[in-house]
């Protein structure tokens, strides 16, 4: 049975690919380890989201909202859900994270039961992202095309 600690999502990527994930633009990482993830992101733009606390303003890191939504949606019944998804892109680090932090949480070897990755949407030939500005919102897209249409897209 394949192991279901850290790398069972996906265990190809050597140190040198791992490390490359978190790199800023300068080449500069703060990783010490490339497993490292954070659990706390530092906010220094007052209009981003965040909130004071003892480790300072901040917000917590992407990989700890997914975990808290499926503890909240799911409970703390292991394994929970029996279906995790996303984009191929999300295998490692998110992922990964996610399945460290569930399973130190909640003291298992097993947080989900089955994972499904898929290819993610491309917008004329980059990946569709936030970060990039080429997106679509849901509303946007319903104002040209049915919710019908917006369903079996999901599906897809």
């Amino acid at each position: 049975e394949p192991s279901r600690g850290f790398g069972c999502v996906d265990a190809s990527h050597s140190h040198d690919d791992v490390a490359a994930v978190d790199q800023d633009v300068s080449g500069n990482s703060e990783k010490k380890n490339f497993r490292d993830f954070a659990l706390w992101k530092p906010v220094t733009d007052p209009a981003e989201a965040g909130w004071e606390t003892p480790l300072g303003r901040g917000r917590p890191g992407w990989h700890i909202e997914c975990s808290a939504f499926c503890r909240t949606m799911f409970g703390d019944v292991v394994p929970a859900p029996f279906l995790h998804s996303g984009g191929r892109d999300l295998r490692f680090p998110h992922h990964e994270n996610e399945i460290a932090q569930s399973q130190a949480l909640l003291n298992c070897d097993r947080w989900v039961h089955h994972w499904l990755h898929a290819g993610q949407l491309s917008v004329q030939g980059l990946k569709m992202s936030k970060s990039l500005k080429n997106y679509t919102s849901i509303q946007t897209f319903l104002d040209t095309s049915s919710p019908r249409l917006f369903r079996l897209f999901c599906l897809l």
